[in-house]
């Protein structure tokens, strides 16, 4: 994975989907609150009011408690309300990867390393992987333009039912365009990494972990967390979570906003084995919840279909298996391999 992007960058400045937009609109700067929020569509960019605490769709797609059925798979992939013509990212044949082998192996925290360093590399890893796909759709070209703008991209959006906010200096959530919204996001994801209060990177204070295999732990005194052995600040594991939410957003304006983009630089197989890495750390390591992947869900179940998430980890308990069957026979069948 560390020579994936080996290539990329020398392709960054190649030609562009004729499809690209003009120009990129002037964007007025924004705070950098720590962003939260996940509201659906909205057509104003006005201040919006906190949603209701409601079950995911993953959660509440099992049997129907009135009538004691199950749905069917075509009924659930229904509920997953997809675009009459759906991305061509459900289609197997372009779900590939750049590589092949079970990802779950560079997810499972080896068991002499410490939690919170294990946590901390995944976290700078990912966001290393990630930046490269942002970068080439966020900075722009000796012309001025960008792939992601104001006029292509209005505001954060995942397909037609999701969109996210961010907090203004009020702590309000507004919708921004896209652009902006990547822009902030870089900015509030570095300065979190680049925090040694946070990122400790002092060589004396990494600790690793007992391996009961060889030796009884040392019981710890006084209260807990993930990281404290090795210097890590009370609310780590809250941080990296958020980091994560974050960049699961960006994954997935990736994918139903710019995977053109990345299909004509023949980008999308190194994507999505960034992506499929990406949430089998997340789910293994329980930096998201099922409630986040709701945008991606469609994925996930196919990837669960295709053997991308092997049995027994967490992605593939999240996944509908049933209904990236049928994803997968509406495709024709399995891909080539």
């Amino acid at each position: 994975m560390s020579n994936l992007f080996s290539g990329i960058n020398a392709r960054f400045r190649g030609q562009r989907s004729p499809n690209s937009p003009g120009p990129e609109q002037q964007q007025a700067q924004s705070p950098i609150p720590p962003p939260e929020i996940q509201t659906p569509t909205s057509t104003t960019s006005v201040k919006l009011p906190p949603l209701p605490t409601s079950p995911s769709l993953a959660e509440t797609i099992g049997m129907d408690q009135s009538s004691g059925m199950i749905p069917t798979a075509e009924e659930v992939l229904t509920s997953y309300h997809l675009p009459p013509v759906k991305p061509l990212w459900l289609n197997c044949n372009y779900a590939k990867h750049i590589v092949k082998g079970n990802f779950l192996t560079l997810s499972a925290k080896p068991k002499t390393v410490e939690m919170g360093e294990w946590v901390a590399h995944q976290v700078v890893d990912h966001w290393r992987m990630l930046v490269t796909f942002i970068r080439l759709v966020h900075d722009k070209e000796e012309d001025g333009t960008s792939i992601c703008n104001s006029r292509r991209c209005p505001k954060m959006s995942a397909g037609a039912n999701h969109s996210f906010t961010w907090l203004n200096s009020r702590l309000q959530p507004v919708e921004i365009p896209a652009y902006e919204y990547l822009t902030l996001v870089q900015r509030y994801i570095s300065g979190k990494i680049d925090d040694n209060n946070i990122f400790p990177c002092d060589p004396s204070g990494v600790s690793y972990a007992d391996n009961p295999a060889f030796c009884t732990p040392l019981p710890e005194s006084g209260q807990e967390w993930v990281g404290k052995r090795s210097g890590f600040p009370q609310n780590f594991m809250e941080t990296c979570q958020t980091i994560f939410r974050q960049m699961f957003r960006v994954y997935a304006h990736l994918y139903w906003s710019h995977f053109d983009d990345l299909f004509a630089l023949n980008l999308e197989k190194s994507m999505n084995s960034c992506f499929s890495h990406f949430i089998l750390t997340a789910t293994t390591l329980n930096l998201l919840k099922k409630a986040d992947l709701e945008p991606m869900q469609p994925l996930i179940d196919l990837w669960a279909a295709l053997g991308t998430f092997p049995q027994g980890s967490k992605a593939f308990e999240v996944a509908n298996l049933a209904v990236g069957q049928l994803l997968v026979q509406k495709a024709g069948g399995p891909p080539a391999s």
